[in-house]
This record gives structure tokens, C-alpha cells and sequence, in this order.
């Protein structure tokens, strides 16, 4: 491939990043999105939109603006059901004919663990898109032609029961799994970190050598990226560990005594990203809970 620019996108702007390789920035940045969400348009004159982002006429706009002349949409992926990644995808699929393509809804692909604590009252789900329902399943593996180049799904789940990631050649398109400017959250119940470590264990196996996330600047190193990922969630295990010898007994203690560094308005998922851990460390017998699981029920200390 050839050296891509700087990674300098306005939203709504196509970047060209590659032959057959585009990026459209959703006008949503935030403190969870980076500079928003990115979509991506894979291939020439047939195009295949992966993550058609946030419900946002611009953005659906800048999208079919970024198509040269001659060119049409004929595929719609969408790597997970989180709101700032598969809203536009039907009002797209209206406006192109292009059948939407995903894993599952949004309850496919949660774990038994999770699908458990769904109806316990430990919050989360702010984030999904509960209508989203794709015209066509991709099951793992599943791989379609891109400009004569292979596109295979893989399962990944962890961030999202029905998260997907695709691997185009030696590139991932990594969606929320992998990102380059801050770890992925993690929020029981539709998030489950003990699947999100096996993704990230089978993505270091694959060694993509460079990935297109779904928000921020794409990774040169994707090998490097990942072992990094992988060992900050044990570093924050390790922490978590610390924290409840040294006394703390909730989720809400521990991010208090862990995640120092970080501005106020993280802290609230950053205690999602704790109860993670903390149900994770269960399911190993590592830690107990003293009645149902949440943000405020009492740890019993590893013995």
C-alpha cells in the first residue's frame, strides 16, 4: 500500500487514504468518540460502507457526497450496534438499495455470563441502538470480494456482544476493539471482558499489520498496538487486585483508588470498565460478590 497522509480528517470531508480506501468523519466528537466516528468507503465503483455512524443528515449526506461519479453503494457493514456506529445504516440503506450487514442485533453474541445480569439492576446499555436489525447475519468467517481482495468477518465480541471486526489483506478494520487513542470500554452487561481478551488474543495471533479503528488515527503497528492493549487490561487487573487487599470493597472505591489520572467526566465509565474486570475476576474465582452485582455491592477479598 501506499504511505498514507496525515491523519488530519474534517467531519464530513472524504479523506483518501489508499487506492480503494476513503474515510468519511461523523460529526460527533466527544469524550467516548475522539474526533467522532469514522466511516469507511472500501473499493471503486462498487463501494462497501463499513460503520455508516450516528443518526445525522449531514453525516448521511457527506457519505453520498463522497462518491465519484458513477460509483454506488452496494454493501452496508456495520462492525457493532453502539449509537455512534449503526443508526444511519437503514436510512442509507434507503437511500442506496444496499442491504445492511452485521453479526447480529444487538443482543446477538452476548454471553450466557451477561445475558444473566441483564436483568439485574446494574445499569449500562446507554449506548446501544436496541432497534438495530441488519438485513443480512455475517457469521464468522464469512468473507466477501473487495476489488478482487478478500474482507472477512470475524466474531470479536467483548466491547459488544455482536462486535465485528475485518481483515482486509494484512489491515483490520478493528471498529471498537482496537483503537490507537484510548483503551476500548467495556460495560456489563453488553460488555464482556472475559470475551474481550480472547478477541484481542485471536486478533495479536492474526497480526494485522496495520488497523483502521472506528475512531481516531489509524495504527502503523498493529501487532505492537494490541500487546499494548492486552497488557494495560492486566495492569488495571493487577490494580483492581491492590486496591481491594488494601481495602476497598466496591466497584466505586476501586476507580476512585485505580484511575487517578483520568478528568471527572471519565469516572463514570471507568466504574464500568472496573465491574468489568470485577466480573471477569468471579467468573475465575479470584473474588467473590456479597449479594447481586453492581456498582455498589460489597467484594469479598481473594483469599
Amino acid at each position: 500500500m501506499t504511505q498514507p497522509p496525515v491523519f488530519a480528517p474534517r467531519a464530513g470531508v472524504p479523506l483518501l487514504l489508499d487506492i480503494g480506501l476513503r474515510l468519511v468523519l461523523a460529526p460527533n466528537p466527544s469524550p467516548m468518540t475522539e474526533r467522532g466516528t469514522n466511516t469507511w468507503l472500501l473499493g471503486e465503483g462498487a463501494i462497501t460502507v463499513i460503520d455508516p455512524g450516528p443518526a445525522d443528515p449531514a453525516h448521511l449526506r457527506a457519505i453520498l457526497e463522497a462518491l465519484e461519479p458513477g460509483e454506488r453503494i452496494t454493501r452496508i457493514l456495520v462492525s457493532h450496534s453502539h449509537l455512534d456506529h449503526s443508526p444511519a445504516a437503514r436510512p442509507l440503506a434507503e437511500a442506496t438499495g444496499a442491504p445492511v450487514l452485521a453479526y447480529g442485533d444487538s443482543t446477538a453474541g452476548q454471553s450466557e455470563r451477561m445475558r444473566a445480569l441483564a436483568g439485574q439492576p446494574i445499569g449500562g446499555g446507554e449506548g446501544v441502538d436496541s432497534t438495530f436489525a441488519p438485513d443480512e447475519c455475517l457469521p464468522d468467517g464469512t468473507e466477501l470480494d473487495i476489488g478482487g481482495l478478500a474482507l472477512r468477518a470475524l466474531h470479536t465480541p467483548g466491547h459488544l456482544g455482536n462486535h465485528l471486526c475485518f481483515l482486509w489483506g494484512q489491515a483490520l478494520f478493528s471498529g471498537d476493539q482496537v483503537m490507537g487513542w484510548a483503551p476500548s470500554l467495556v460495560s456489563p452487561p453488553e460488555g464482556d471482558l472475559t470475551d474481550f481478551m480472547a478477541s484481542l488474543a485471536r486478533l495479536e495471533a492474526l497480526g494485522p499489520t496495520r488497523l483502521y479503528p472506528g475512531h481516531g488515527a489509524p495504527v502503523a503497528d498493529g501487532p505492537a498496538r494490541i500487546a499494548a492493549l492486552r497488557a494495560h487490561r492486566l495492569g488495571r487487573e493487577r490494580a483492581i487486585l491492590d486496591a481491594i487487599a488494601a481495602g476497598a470493597t466496591s466497584a466505586k472505591e476501586i476507580t476512585m483508588a485505580v484511575y487517578t489520572d483520568i478528568p471527572p467526566v471519565m469516572l463514570p465509565a471507568a466504574a464500568r470498565n472496573v465491574l468489568a474486570h470485577l466480573i471477569d475476576l468471579a467468573g475465575r474465582g479470584l473474588i467473590g460478590f456479597d449479594g447481586p452485582v453492581g456498582l455498589d455491592c460489597r467484594i469479598a477479598r481473594p483469599t
